[in-house]
C-alpha cells in the first residue's frame, strides 16, 4: 500500500507559476525554480507541476524548462499538461520526471493511458480527473483544462482508467479550487471506495485538518493544495510554506 503524503501542486503558465480559483483568473505567485528550492528546503513528500496553459494552448511539455526545474528538485516529480503521444511521455521520463500526469487524453485517447501502462509502468501514470458539479448536484468529468463537458461519471470513468493501468488517480474538483472551502469528501469517499489503486484528493484544501481528513476518512493516499502552501493570512500574502515533518507525522497517526 502507498504511504500517505501531503503533496503541493505548483501551476505554470510560460515560466512563471501561478494560482487560479475555479481553474480561472490566473494570477503570478512566484518563479517555480525558486519555489522548488524553498519546498527542497521543507523537505515534502512530492511535488506535482501542472502546465495550465499547454492543453489549451495545443503545445508540447516546455521540456528544457522542465528539465531546468527537475534539476533543482530533490523529491519526487509528477508533470501534467499538453501531453498526447507516447514519444512525449517517454521524453518527459528521459527529463527525469517520476510521474506523468494524463489527462484530456482520458478522455480523447483512452487507450494512451494502457499504451504508457505497458511501455513505462503503472507506476508512472497518473489519470487526472477535473470533476464539476451542476446546479442540480450532479457531478460530470470535464476535459480540456476544465473548458469543455465531457459527460462522464467520475466514478464509471475512474474505474475505466484503472482498467487502462492507471496506477493512479489524480482527483481536482474545479468548484473548489483555489477557495480554500475544503475538499469535496462525499465524492472523495465515492471515487475512492469504486477504484483500488491509490487515489490523491486536491481542489479546495481548507486547512491541514482538511489534508489528514482526506486520507483517514475519505480513503485518498495523498493530498495535494496549492493555495494552503503558497498563501498566507486573510490577505492571502504570497509564502511558501509546507508543515514541519512532526505536524505531518502527528497528523497521519491520528
Amino acid at each position: 500500500m502507498a504511504l500517505p503524503r501531503i503533496i503541493p501542486v505548483l501551476l505554470l503558465k510560460g515560466r512563471g507559476l501561478v494560482k487560479t480559483v475555479k481553474f480561472k483568473d490566473p494570477v503570478y505567485v512566484g518563479d517555480p525554480i525558486n519555489a522548488v528550492k524553498i519546498f527542497n528546503e521543507k523537505e515534502v513528500d512530492e511535488l506535482i507541476i501542472l502546465d495550465i496553459g499547454a492543453t489549451p494552448g495545443a503545445s508540447e511539455p516546455q521540456y528544457d524548462y522542465l528539465r531546468e526545474i527537475v534539476s533543482e528538485c530533490f523529491s519526487p516529480l509528477g508533470y501534467g499538461g499538453g501531453i498526447t503521444t507516447i514519444a512525449q511521455i517517454r521524453k518527459l521520463i528521459q527529463s527525469g520526471l517520476e510521474k506523468v500526469i494524463l489527462n484530456t487524453v482520458c478522455v480523447t485517447q483512452p487507450d494512451l493511458v494502457k499504451q504508457a501502462a505497458d511501455s513505462f509502468g503503472s507506476s508512472t501514470i497518473v489519470a487526472s480527473m477535473d470533476i464539476k458539479k451542476n446546479l442540480l448536484g450532479r457531478y460530470t468529468v470535464y476535459s480540456h483544462g476544465g473548458r469543455k463537458n465531457t459527460g462522464l461519471d467520475p466514478m464509471k470513468h475512474a474505474v475505466h482508467l484503472q482498467q487502462r493501468g492507471a496506477g493512479e488517480l489524480f482527483v481536482n474538483m474545479i468548484d473548489l479550487d483555489g477557495t480554500m472551502k475544503g475538499y469535496d469528501h462525499a465524492m472523495l469517499k465515492k471515487i475512492t471506495a469504486a477504484v483500488d489503486i491509490p487515489v490523491v484528493a486536491c481542489g479546495g484544501a481548507a486547512n491541514l485538518d482538511d489534508l489528514f481528513t482526506a486520507i483517514h476518512v475519505s480513503g485518498a493516499s495523498g493530498a495535494a493544495a496549492g493555495s494552503l502552501f503558497v498563501f498566507h493570512g486573510r490577505h492571502k500574502a504570497v509564502l511558501i510554506t509546507y508543515p514541519e515533518y512532526e505536524v505531518i507525522q502527528k497528523g497521519l497517526r491520528k
